[in-house]
């Protein structure tokens, strides 16, 4: 399948979802696959609301990258939602401020903390909500659907970029000129909060960089983890 026939299927895939599935939000991490779908959303102007979690612990350049973006696409804001002040001091109290290294425990509570507890309420009252997902991306992910419905959260969830590989993604950047973060020009393919992220050699997964500490088959935040 050519890449062109994967951007005008996600494309209607994201005209459809505004359609159908109204109120519906993309979650942005601003990673390249999200550059990606903010682009596609700009374009195909699907009624799409956009939103990204600002966990506290951002790297510089993700936080330069949300300015960018916010100049490059003004008609598509970006909605950002913080973690709850006192679950994050109770957290940091308890544990540490980087508690999250000493067991997975702590460190899924820290994710908890700072980042589902806010996905919650950014999902609270919508019908659907698209990722920047892809099958490609880690061996969590291997057999990711492009539609199912999100038992946990209680609305439908889409991944437009199910079947796009990394070359396609930067194919894509390239061609249009989208913004991306810098971290990824310096070994960077996935990035998360900066003190769980680090660059990754030749021939690691793309993942690898991702709490590098623990085992890769359970290597989730918890966002996409299906809890029943």
């Amino acid at each position: 399948m050519s890449l062109q026939i994967k951007i005008d299927a996600a494309m209607a895939l994201l005209r459809h979802i505004g359609d159908a599935f109204s109120p519906a939000v993309f979650a942005n991490s601003l990673g390249a696959e999200d550059m990606v779908l903010t682009d596609l959303i700009a374009k195909s102007g699907a009624a799409i609301e956009t939103f990204s979690l600002d966990t506290g612990r951002l790297p510089a350049e993700t936080y330069a990258l949300m300015q960018e973006t916010k100049a490059a696409y003004p008609a598509l804001p970006i909605k950002l939602y913080f973690p709850q002040t006192a679950l994050v001091e109770e957290y940091v109290n308890q544990h540490g401020i980087n508690g999250f290294y000493d067991s997975v425990e702590l460190r899924k509570a820290c994710c908890h903390a700072r980042k589902i507890e806010p996905l919650q309420r950014a999902l609270s009252g919508k019908k659907a909500w698209i990722t920047g997902l892809r099958r490609q991306q880690s061996t969590t992910r291997t057999d990711l659907p492009e539609h199912e419905f999100d038992h946990d959260n209680g609305l439908e969830k889409f991944n437009p970029l199910v079947e796009w590989t990394e070359k396609e993604v930067w194919e894509y950047i390239r061609a249009q000129q989208i913004p991306y973060n810098a971290l990824h020009d310096k070994h960077y393919p996935s990035i998360g909060c900066a003190p769980c992220t680090r660059a990754i050699a030749v021939g690691e997964d793309i993942r690898a960089g991702r709490w590098w500490w623990e085992d890769p088959a359970n290597k989730e935040c918890g966002l996409h983890v299906k809890i029943r």
